[in-house]
């Protein structure tokens, strides 16, 4: 039996704003002082960051820390 895919909320649109800025994730997590791997983990809705970081971004990417959540 084969297993269906759970859909997965999107919490963050990281990586949707990341794209329309043109930036990549190697670029983030440099600015943000850590490792990729968080970062990926950030992008790719397997973790969330915390408030503070979530406000972090926002202020790397000049944008509005609303503009990095699904409504």
């Amino acid at each position: 039996m084969a297993k269906k895919k759970a859909n997965k909320v999107k919490y963050n649109r990281i990586k949707e704003v990341l794209d329309e800025k043109g930036v990549s994730q190697t670029w983030l997590a440099e600015q943000l002082d850590l490792d990729f791997v968080t970062v990926t983990r950030y992008v790719n809705n397997h973790r969330q960051p915390g408030i503070a970081v979530l406000f972090e971004i926002a202020r790397i990417l000049k944008i509005n820390p609303r503009e990095l959540l699904n409504s």
